[in-house]
């Protein structure tokens, strides 16, 4: 059971303010309150040990099945009512390998993924953590790229040996994205004025009570060049068969469909979940295998298409915006809330968030 409760809006002047106006004054409640607020009654039984499912095959050795499903972010989305709180992204991908090198029937990885990116941090946290594994314990990685599977989504599966598309994939976005919001004119409409009081010229950078001064813009864009090209570094080393230059080209922020991203060498093929499973019992050859998928007890994982619950993607985030009726719920329910609460810089598809 999930109550869902918005503060945004509640309290809002209606005298003299323009339905432009007080939309900006929805999103600024959002972005300094949380906008929602998410409980989860039961809390997804976050103090549970794992379990573990087998969602295909019935024999042979097993073939973990990871899911990179939505924000890629370091902060839990969602908190329980008796204030628990569910595992960020980073944590229960490093849990379920944990789980898994003590498992040595486990001989591959096959990584789902649906995200647009998140945090540089969090998306090179989790690339850094498959890695390990796959060096530690010797065994093969097919990424899997299903419906978005961008920025840092893409920056997570160049962990794989082998990158491979669904036929409807977007994918790409290889590029960083510093996030803040400028409210000043809004501001100088109200008659609000910032007061901030700082020491040091670059302290309030990005604050979004004002705009950015030329010398500030030219700071952060030194830091979004240096992330940039550490993300190029990353697709270079993932991506063998393309050269500096190559990556270069492709790393401009664009998105890719995956016929597209195949031609440029972004992705060597194009398939199913099952296909990439038939692969990966190749490489260790195996004649069958089971995919097993780590979960808690009150989780279901029946076949390779379940999903581990984390925040919305793709369609269904889409969904959610089109079915709220309200900016402080569609905020929630794509995990905004979280990333829009203070300034960052990101590997992320922006419009894989919005609509």
């Amino acid at each position: 059971m999930r109550v869902a409760s918005s503060r945004s809006g509640a309290c809002l002047p209606r005298t003299g303010v323009s339905s432009a106006g007080r939309a900006l004054l929805v999103a600024l409640l959002v972005l300094f309150t949380g906008g929602c607020v998410s409980i989860d009654l039961l809390s997804g039984g976050a103090s549970a040990p794992l379990e573990e499912s087998v969602v295909r095959g019935t024999s042979g050795p097993k073939i973990l099945l990871v899911d990179i499903d939505g924000v890629i972010g370091g902060l839990p989305d969602r908190r329980s009512f008796f204030g628990g709180q569910e595992l960020s992204m980073i944590a229960r991908v490093r849990e379920v390998l944990d789980r898994a090198r003590g498992d040595s029937d486990v001989k591959a990885l096959l990584l789902r993924i649906d995200s647009p990116g998140g945090t540089v941090t969090a998306s090179e946290q989790v690339y850094t953590e498959i890695l390990r594994f796959k060096k530690e314990r010797g065994v093969p990685v097919v990424a899997q790229l299903l419906g978005t599977a961008a920025s840092g989504g893409y920056y997570i599966a160049m962990a794989a040996d082998e990158v491979q598309a669904h036929p409807t994939t977007v994918t790409g976005s290889i590029g960083v994205i510093f996030s803040s919001v400028n409210v000043a004119g809004l501001m100088d409409k109200l008659g609000i004025e910032d007061q901030t009081v700082k020491g040091g010229i670059y302290k309030d950078a990005g604050s979004p009570l004002r705009r950015l001064t030329t010398e500030e813009r030219s700071q952060l864009q030194s830091i979004v060049d240096d992330l940039h090209d550490r993300f190029r570094e990353v697709v270079a080393e993932g991506r063998p068969n393309l050269t500096e230059d190559e990556v270069a080209g492709l790393a401009n922020g664009r998105i890719y469909s995956a016929s597209q991203a195949l031609e440029n060498g972004l992705v060597d093929r194009l398939g199913t979940l099952e296909d990439a499973a038939k692969i990966l019992e190749s490489r260790i050859g195996a004649g069958e295998s089971r995919v097993v998928a780590y979960h808690r007890p009150i989780e279901v994982r029946r076949n390779l298409y379940a999903k581990a619950p984390g925040g919305p993607s793709g369609e269904a985030a889409v969904n959610g915006i089109a079915a709220s009726g309200s900016l402080g719920q569609a905020v929630s329910q794509l995990g905004l809330s979280r990333i829009l609460s203070r300034p960052g810089f990101h590997y992320l598809w922006w419009p894989g968030l919005s609509n």
